[in-house]
């Protein structure tokens, strides 16, 4: 056998080396389509062992939030800085879930909803930010918000931001995407490709991941996380950027 110039071998080992793909990482699926694994629920009506139906279940290869008795479904594991994509549709009559990150302390208002940041999917809402406990900035805060004195975080005060865009859902009984990335001290919702929220100052960048039971059934096929790097790019690359 011949040996190969060494020029030509040195050419091998470059275009190799840079044809080799780069290792991103490994997005993350938080429902395995069998089960709740890595999930645990918190009802306030099932305290004390009482009977009451489950607020969710795993019905056909979905997770499934019921709507009722409310409460929470809430990640084992905390995350920071990540992408998160949900993809949910209304079972029946649309009405009210949600989605909460930087979730922590336990029924921290009314006695049921964690300290956290609620990314809203109300029917027709899909993308307000809701303060449960932690606060949030975006542009034009007032005309968001509303004045100023009545911001808080707590019972009683203005907890609601309103999202940036009109008829970004679909019909109800068609499946939604959302889009939440974290990054440090920003959230960003996407609704099916649609920059609808956008937050910044947050007042907490890590906690675990929560889905709501509160009043409509709603199925969730997909929930995948991808980890972001510190300085909130993708380290795998623009394409998988929401609506591109």
């Amino acid at each position: 056998m011949k040996e190969l110039p060494v020029a030509l071998l040195i050419w091998s080992l470059v275009v190799g080396c840079a044809s080799a793909p780069e290792q991103g990482p490994s997005s993350i699926s938080l429902f395995n389509g069998t089960d709740l694994s890595g999930w645990h629920a918190d009802v306030p009506a099932a305290d004390d062992d009482r009977d009451v139906a489950p607020a969710f279940e795993v019905r056909d290869g979905l997770l499934v939030s019921n709507g009722s008795p409310n409460g929470h479904l809430i990640t084992d594991e905390r995350y920071s800085d990540y992408r998160l994509t949900a993809e949910y549709r209304w079972v029946g009559e649309p009405g009210n879930c949600g989605i909460l990150v930087h979730a922590s302390t336990p029924r921290m208002l009314y006695e049921m909803f964690p300290q956290s940041i609620e990314c809203q999917m109300h029917v027709g809402n899909a993308g307000d930010f809701w303060c449960i406990g932690e606060d949030i900035a975006v542009d034009e805060m007032v005309a968001r918000r509303g004045p100023e004195e009545s911001w808080g975080v707590i019972e009683g005060k203005n907890r609601r931001i309103k999202n940036t865009t009109d008829d970004s859902e679909n019909e109800p009984g068609e499946w939604n995407q959302m889009v939440i990335e974290c990054s440090l001290d920003m959230v960003t919702v996407w609704v099916n490709g649609d920059l609808v929220n956008e937050g910044y100052d947050c007042t907490a960048s890590s906690g675990q991941i929560a889905i709501q039971a509160e009043g409509a059934p709603c199925e969730f096929r997909r929930l995948e996380l991808v980890p972001l790097s510190r300085d909130g790019a993708d380290q795998r690359g623009d394409e998988d950027q929401p609506g591109r």
